[in-house]
């Protein structure tokens, strides 16, 4: 006798297996970095943490899971909440090298609670909860971004710089090439907003982009004082 399965039967059993088989399974990590000048300067503007205004420089956005297609994993573990306990020790670096711009003002735990349920819990397997954000801290002392654009004549002062140059003075400190991606200020002028550099699957290791993020960027963009 032949049984025919409803397709919600089907979901329904087959759901936890695709969800367990996509958990870790990913190509490369992002690792993102973020200027502050620019993400403060746009319409919607920006709100410093409760600790006061970050320093001048590239702040962490995140570790990101991705495939070469392009797409990523994300919210791999509902289960896996984020715990400050199991981070009580890296919280100092944490405020200072992954502090929050976003409104209202806060002590960014909201930030990196995201960070970790979107996107750490989708590497769980390789780097928990204390390994994750130890892995982008570490990868940030690696990869000084500001001294690498500083070194080349690129600074903070408000002007506007050829993104080709900006990508080589990256490559020349990193040894790799990353990606830009860009957002607009008031005048709609396109502004430096992140870099992304590829990272291999353990979190410890700089690689080639498998694939690079999309972002408009103008030929000359311009480097925001912050």
């Amino acid at each position: 006798m032949k049984i025919s399965l409803s397709p919600l039967f089907l979901m329904i059993v087959l759901l936890p297996s695709f969800l367990a088989s996509a958990k870790d399974d990913f190509d490369f990590f992002y690792f993102v970095q973020q200027w502050p000048g620019s993400y403060c300067d746009t319409r919607r503007s920006c709100c410093y943490p409760l600790t006061g205004k970050p320093a001048a420089d590239f702040g962490i956005h995140g570790l990101w899971p991705n495939y070469k297609d392009g797409s990523w994993p994300s919210n791999c573990d509902p289960d896996s909440s984020y715990d400050p306990d199991k981070v009580d020790d890296l919280m100092e670096s944490m405020r200072e090298n992954w502090p929050t711009l976003a409104c209202p003002s806060s002590d960014g735990t909201t930030f990196w609670t995201h960070e970790w349920e979107k996107h750490g819990t989708c590497a769980e397997s390789i780097l928990d909860q204390h390994g994750y954000f130890e892995a982008a801290l570490n990868l940030k002392k690696q990869a000084n971004l500001l001294q690498a654009l500083t070194d080349a004549g690129i600074g903070p002062d408000g002007g506007f710089y050829n993104i080709n140059q900006i990508k080589a003075a990256v490559q020349r400190a990193v040894g790799f090439s990353p990606g830009i991606e860009c957002n607009v200020d008031e005048s709609r002028n396109s502004q430096l907003y992140q870099i992304y550099l590829c990272v291999d699957t353990s979190g410890t290791k700089f690689i080639d982009c498998p694939v690079y993020p999309r972002s408009k960027c103008a030929k000359r963009i311009e480097f925001p004082t912050f």
